[in-house]
């Protein structure tokens, strides 16, 4: 079994856990085809209710 020789410091520790906060991405957001509201992918749209070019929900009020 590998055990480690040395205990690893909380400054190494955090700065490796702290690298992969910098690779997320932004949320990607794009146009409802039906009233052009930004809306997130593969999702229906929260003004209008329609996805994928019909109405799937009932528009909320």
């Amino acid at each position: 079994m590998g055990v480690p020789k040395k205990r690893t410091s909380k400054m190494r520790r955090d700065r490796r856990r702290a690298a992969n906060n910098n690779l997320r991405t932004a949320v990607q957001v794009i146009q409802c085809s039906n009233c052009k509201e930004p809306i997130l992918p593969h999702r229906a749209c929260s003004a209008c209710g329609h996805y994928k070019g019909r109405e799937t929900v009932p528009a909320q009020a």
